[in-house]
């Protein structure tokens, strides 16, 4: 890498990152690159050209339910487990309230260095979890579909430590991600409402708050179908995202 300096350009300066981003700078780089100094560590921000894949028609589709203990559940009945991150984080957030009952320049550092190493940890979690839900779409030729998640603060019943971790998880950032990773695969991708898909049986149709005798337990009151709620909630985004694909790819009446 090479830069403009007041005292001219230096040649030759090394940097690293993984092995996809250094593939994706060698082989995408498109103009300036920007050099950025952020709490003493140096980043290189490049501008990069990512060409879009075709879109596939999709076979089917992995539905994917969003959630605290479960961050992620997949129609396939794969859990993305976020026990070991809450204890991360019930951690950081100990360490804030330390921080801030002393209220001192120091800890006023300290404290905006630990909400930046939480956010980082927060992204990169994000990102193996969508990575590799679009890895298995993209693999079995189908589409994901995430429950659209607007009004979820105002809308689930939570204790004071999970309405902690409610406001503090970027829940849609995970949406965001795989959004944007299926888009590059070229694999289909929609939101679907997400009203009643923990309540309602994906076999028999009934919806019912009985239905969910405890949280991780399903258990419908009139055909007896019980199993994980998580996986029968992204059973049921899965049903919806079938049927708003033939809605939205239906040809047009003439």
């Amino acid at each position: 890498m090479s830069i403009w300096t007041t005292a001219g350009r230096v040649k030759g300066i090394g940097f690293t990152g993984s092995p996809d981003q250094l593939t994706t700078v060698r082989e995408r780089r498109r103009g300036e690159s920007d050099l950025v100094c952020d709490n003493g560590m140096w980043f290189l921000l490049a501008t990069c050209e990512i060409p879009e894949r075709e879109r596939f028609e999709p076979v089917d589709w992995i539905g994917v339910d969003r959630g605290i203990v479960n961050l992620a559940t997949t129609s396939d009945g794969h859990n993305f487990q976020g026990r070991r991150l809450s204890r991360y984080r019930r951690w950081h957030a100990r360490k804030r309230a330390e921080l801030n009952s002393r209220n001192t320049k120091s800890a006023k550092r300290r404290l905006k260095r630990r909400a930046k190493k939480e956010s980082r940890h927060a992204t990169c979690v994000n990102h193996k979890i969508s990575k590799e839900i679009v890895a298995v779409a993209e693999r079995t030729g189908r589409g994901v579909a995430i429950e659209e998640l607007g009004g979820i603060r105002e809308r689930v019943r939570l204790n004071r430590r999970q309405r902690a971790t409610l406001s503090s998880w970027p829940f849609h950032r995970l949406g965001a991600f795989m959004a944007y990773k299926a888009r590059r695969a070229g694999v289909p991708f929609q939101a679907v409402d997400a009203r009643h898909t923990s309540q309602m049986c994906p076999r028999c149709r009934h919806t019912a708050k009985n239905n969910r005798p405890t949280r991780d337990v399903f258990l419908c009151r009139r055909c007896g179908l019980a199993g994980p709620a998580d996986v029968v909630a992204a059973v049921n985004v899965r049903t919806r995202a079938r049927s708003a694909w033939v809605f939205a790819t239906m040809p047009a009446p003439l």
